[in-house]
C-alpha cells in the first residue's frame, strides 16, 4: 500500500524515480507524484491517473533534478484528487511523501493552525510537512528527528528541503523503508523492488530509524536519536520479477509460477525436522500445547486450511483469528501456545499489531510464515518459515497462498512427528506427495482452456456462490475472494452443508454455484448438496476428482481434476479457482493486476 522512492545523485534522477514508481505500481494506488530540486528551485508534478500519465507530464515539461522524492498514494485521509496527492509541500520549501496513518494528526493540526499554519489538503501528511518546517533551522536531519518524536501511528516518510540540495531524509515506524547504496548517489524506497539496478547493497532500516542520504553516504539515528551503523545486505536483482514475458498479466504469470514456487519452498525439506523453523524450534515445539494463527485476507484462509491439517495430523488444538479482530477483543491468553503470524509481505499492519498484542499478553512463542525474509514480522518472531514464492506483483495473491499452504503442511507433519502421530512410513508418504506436487499442479494448469470456456459464461453474471466441505471450505472462500477482487462479481462461499440454512434462497438459474468436489470422506454428503441445488434450477460448475462419478448433465457442468491428492488436495483445487477468476476478469475487461480500491501490501488499518 503506497510506495516511496527518493534519491540524491549528480545526475538527473527523475527517470530513476519514475522507474521506481512503475515497479511499485503493484502495491495499489489511486494517485502519484514526483518532486525534485533543480537550480535551487523545487518543482512538483502529480497525477490521479497512472504512472505513465505522470511520466508524460514530466516529459512534456522536460523537468529534471538531482535530488527528488516520488510516491504512489492509496487514499486514506482525503479523496484521491490532485491537491491531496503526494509530494506535499510546506511553504514551498519542505517536500514530503508518506505511507501510513498519523493517528494524532488532528491534535497536531490544531496546534499548527494556532501557530498560523494554513492547510490546503485533507491529508494527515500535510501535518508532518508543516511540523518539520516549524522545526527546520537549516538542518533537515535534525528537524526530522525532532518531528517524528511527536508522531503517533505507523508511517514511512521521505523528505527534502529545497534549501539543502543533494540531501533526502527518511524515517520509519511500522512501515518498511530500505536504503540502496551507490557510488556518489544513494536511494531510499519502500521496497527493494523499486531500486533495481547495478548495485545490490541495501540497508533495511529498523523500527524508529531516521536516515539522511547525501552524495557521500548515509547517516542513521535510532529511535533514541543516537547515531548507529546498520548492517549492509547483499540483495539479488529482481529483474525477471517485473517482466511479463509471454503472459497477459502478472496474475496469470504468477499462477503459472506456482509449481516452481512450491518446488523452491520445499527445496530444503528432506525430512520434517524442527530446525527448518529455527534453531530453537525443537525446544519451543516441545513446550507448546496449542496454536494461535493470526492473519488477514488470503493469508487467513491459508490458516483456516492449515487448522484441518494441524488438528488431524499433529492432533494439536488450533485457533485461527482474523488479525484485525483479535487485537480489539478480550481473549484468554495461553503462554503455552505458539502464535503464528501469516503475511505475504511481512508488513501487514493488522497482522503486525495483532502479533504485538499477543506478545503483550504473554505469548512468548511466535512464528512467522512469510515471503520476505527482511520483513518486520520475520524480525519480530522467534521462529519463521519462509515461503520462497518470489516477488508477487499482482494484487490478488496466488503463489503466495499456495506456498503458505505448503509451509503450514510441513509444520503440521513436523509437529505430528514430534508428538508421536506420524511414523517413518507416513513421513515418507507425505514427503513423496510434496515432491510430486509441482508435477500435479502442472496437470491442473493444463485445464486452462476448459476454464476459459466457463469464464465466458461467468463474465455476464453479477453474483456467484462457492461451496466446499471440510478442508476445502476455506478454498471455496479463497475462490470467492479471488472472483470478487478482480472481476468485481459479488461472490460468497459457504460450507456446502449450510445451503439449507439460508443460501439456498439465492439459488436460481441466474446464480452460478461453483463446487469443489474431491474424492474424500465427505463426497456422499457433497453429492446430496449438489442435488439440492439442481432441484432448485441452479447452475452448477463442479471441479471434481476423476473418480467421483460426477458427470456433465443438464445444469451440471464438470471439469475433471487430474488426480485426488489426499490431504494436499486443497492446494490443487485452489488453482482452477484462480484461473476462473482471472479469465472471468479478462472477459470483463477489468484492471486485473491493480483492481480498484485495493492494495498489495496493506500497511494501514
Amino acid at each position: 500500500m503506497c510506495g516511496i522512492i527518493g534519491a540524491v545523485a549528480q545526475r538527473n534522477i527523475v527517470p530513476v524515480l519514475i522507474d521506481g514508481l512503475r515497479h511499485l505500481e503493484y502495491r495499489g494506488y489511486d494517485s502519484c507524484g514526483v518532486a525534485a530540486i533543480v537550480g535551487g528551485t523545487a518543482w512538483c508534478a502529480r497525477s490521479v491517473s497512472r504512472v505513465a500519465d505522470l511520466e508524460q507530464q514530466i516529459q512534456n515539461t522536460q523537468l529534471v533534478g538531482e535530488t527528488g522524492i516520488a510516491h504512489t498514494r492509496w487514499a486514506t485521509h482525503g479523496a484521491p484528487v490532485t491537491h491531496n496527492a503526494h509530494p506535499i509541500f510546506s511553504h514551498d520549501t519542505i517536500a514530503i511523501v508518506h505511507n501510513g496513518i498519523i493517528e494524532n494528526y488532528e491534535n497536531l493540526r490544531e496546534g499548527l493552525r494556532t501557530d498560523g499554519y494554513q492547510f490546503v489538503t485533507q491529508t494527515d501528511t500535510e501535518v508532518i510537512a508543516h511540523l518539520i518546517y516549524s522545526l527546520y533551522r537549516g538542518d533537515l536531519f535534525s528537524a526530522v528527528r525532532e518531528a517524528v518524536k511527536q508522531l503517533h501511528g505507523a508511517y514511512a516518510i521521505a523528505v527534502f528541503s529545497k534549501d539543502q540540495p543533494h540531501r533526502v531524509c527518511g524515517a520509519r515506524a511500522g512501515s518498511p523503508l530500505v536504503v540502496r547504496l551507490g557510488q556518489q548517489e544513494n536511494f531510499l524506497a519502500s521496497d527493494t523492488l523499486a531500486l533495481t539496478g547495478s548495485t545490490d547493497r541495501f540497508i533495511f532500516l529498523e523500527e524508529g530509524d531516521v536516515v539522511e542520504l547525501t552524495l557521500d553516504g548515509v547517516r542513521i539515528a535510532d529511535r533514541y536519536c543516537s547515531l548507529v551503523q546498520r548492517k549492509i545486505h547483499m540483495v539479488k536483482a529482481h529483474g525477471s520479477a517485473v517482466e511479463l514475458g509471454p503472459y497477459r498479466h502478472f496474475m496469470q504469470k504468477e499462477i503459472f509460477e506456482q509449481p516452481q514456487a512450491i518446488s523452491d519452498t520445499i527445496a530444503q525439506t528432506d525430512a520434517f525436522d524442527p530446525e527448518l523453523f529455527g534453531s530453537t524450534a525443537s525446544d519451543v515445539f516441545n513446550e507448546i500445547n496449542s496454536l494461535l494463527i493470526l492473519a488477514c485476507g488470503t493469508s487467513y484462509y491459508s490458516g483456516l486450511t492449515a487448522k484441518y491439517w494441524l488438528e488431524s495430523i499433529a492432533k494439536i488444538p488450533t485457533q485461527v483469528e482474523i488479525a484485525s479482530e483479535y487485537r480489539y477483543r478480550d481473549s484468554v491468553p495461553n503462554s503455552a501456545s505458539l502464535v503464528i503470524a501469516i503475511s505475504q509481505s511481512g508488513e501487514t499492519a493488522d497482522t503486525l499489531a495483532a502479533l504485538k498484542h499477543a506478545r503483550a499478553l504473554g505469548h512468548s512463542h511466535t512464528m512467522a510464515v512469510c515471503n520476505v525474509v527482511s520483513s518486520t514480522i520475520a524480525k519480530l518472531t522467534t521462529l519463521r518459515s519462509m515461503t520462497h514464492a518470489g516477488t508477487e506483483i499482482g494484487v490478488a495473491s496466488t503463489k503466495a497462498f499456495t506456498t503458505q499452504l505448503v509451509a503450514l503442511f510441513v509444520l503440521a507433519v513436523t509437529l505430528g512427528r514430534l508428538r508421536g502421530h506420524v511414523d517413518a512410513s507416513l513421513q515418507a508418504h507425505y514427503l513423496k506427495q510434496l515432491r510430486h506436487l509441482p508435477s500435479a499442479l502442472n496437470s491442473v494448469l493444463a485445464l486452462e482452456p476448459h476454464i476459459i470456456a466457463w469464464a465466458e459464461e461467468f463474465s455476464c453474471k453479477e453474483n456467484a456462490l462457492f461451496l466446499g466441505r471440510g478442508m476445502h471450505y476455506p478454498i471455496a472462500l479463497e475462490g470467492a475472494l479471488k472472483l470478487k477482487e478482480i472481476s468485481y462479481i459479488h461472490a460468497e462461499a459457504y460450507p456446502a452443508g449450510e445451503l439449507k440454512h439460508g443460501p439456498l434462497a439465492l439459488v436460481t438459474e441466474a446464480m452460478p454455484v461453483v463446487t469443489i468436489a474431491p474424492n474424500d470422506t465427505l463426497l456422499a454428503k457433497l453429492k446430496a448438496n449438489i442435488q439440492e441445488v439442481r432441484a432448485r434450477g441452479g447452475q452448477l460448475y463442479v471441479f471434481a476428482d476423476t473418480d467421483t462419478r460426477i458427470v456433465n448433465n443438464e445444469g451440471l457442468h464438470v471439469i475433471r481434476m487430474p488426480e485426488h491428492y489426499g490431504l494436499l488436495s486443497p492446494i490443487l483445487h485452489v488453482v482452477p479457482l484462480q484461473l476462473l477468476a482471472y479469465h472471468t476478469a479478462c472477459a470483463r475487461g477489468t484492471d486485473i493486476d491493480k483492481p480498484r480500491n485495493l492494495a498489495k501490501s496493506v500497511t494501514v488499518e
